[in-house]
């Protein structure tokens, strides 16, 4: 069971799915953020790898949380320090999103769960640490007295070794072109200023720059290896 945005993480991660498990599922969620458009890029790039791909809708985030992918009220900005995380940290998500993402695969038959978070090239969300992964994941069995194994093959890598994770997928130029991480919505590139989008950039151009050099690899900390 795949948490599938239509990101650059989770696109990466359900190709990743694709290879290591024989059936593999996607769910999604419709919690009223602001690059909404995320999902219909998730259900065409779900239908071009031939996996289902449902959709939940969680309405509640903008009610209880102050932050400015469910408030659009909220102008989307930078912490006021690095000790802060930035304004777009919809407290709890990801613990919420794979409580959901359980349920529905044991459902199912599931009993692995993958996620596209990582805490080396992040935005300072809590909820996208490993120790954050593995509590949850103890949580969620002893809660659903059921043996998932929730999988994080991002955890450790920079943005550039996740471009070339896609390059060695060979969706490359889906995940160019058709995945939404841009926080305002906008499709491949997005709008380049929001937070996302200059952390998705910066890896690319790295991940470009040593791929043009002749580097045939990158290490987990995004470094090439000739």
């Amino acid at each position: 069971m795949v948490l599938f945005s239509g990101g650059q993480d989770s696109t990466t991660c359900l190709f990743w799915a694709l290879k290591k498990f024989d059936k593999v599922s996607t769910i999604g969620f419709d919690y009223g953020q602001r690059h909404h458009s995320e999902i219909a890029a998730a259900t065409k790039i779900a239908a071009f790898a031939h996996v289902s791909y449902e959709v939940h809708a969680i309405d509640t985030f903008s009610t209880i949380s102050e932050n400015s992918l469910t408030n659009l009220e909220i102008e989307i900005d930078e912490p006021a320090s690095k000790d802060e995380p930035p304004n777009t940290l919809v407290e709890g998500r990801n613990l919420l999103f794979l409580t959901y993402a359980a349920i529905y695969a044991k459902k199912v038959g599931a009993d692995n769960i993958v996620i596209g978070v990582g805490q080396t090239d992040y935005s300072g969300y809590p909820d996208c640490r490993n120790d954050f992964i593995l509590s949850a994941n103890t949580t969620i069995n002893l809660a659903l007295d059921h043996e998932f194994v929730i999988h994080t093959p991002l955890m450790w890598k920079k943005k550039a070794r996740i471009w070339e994770m896609a390059d060695e997928l060979g969706i490359f130029d889906i995940v160019r072109a058709q995945t939404v991480t841009c926080y305002n919505g906008i499709p491949g590139e997005g709008c380049g200023e929001c937070p996302s989008c200059r952390l998705r950039l910066i890896g690319l151009n790295e991940y470009l720059s040593i791929r043009s050099s002749g580097t045939t690899h990158l290490n987990q900390s995004g470094h090439g290896k000739l």
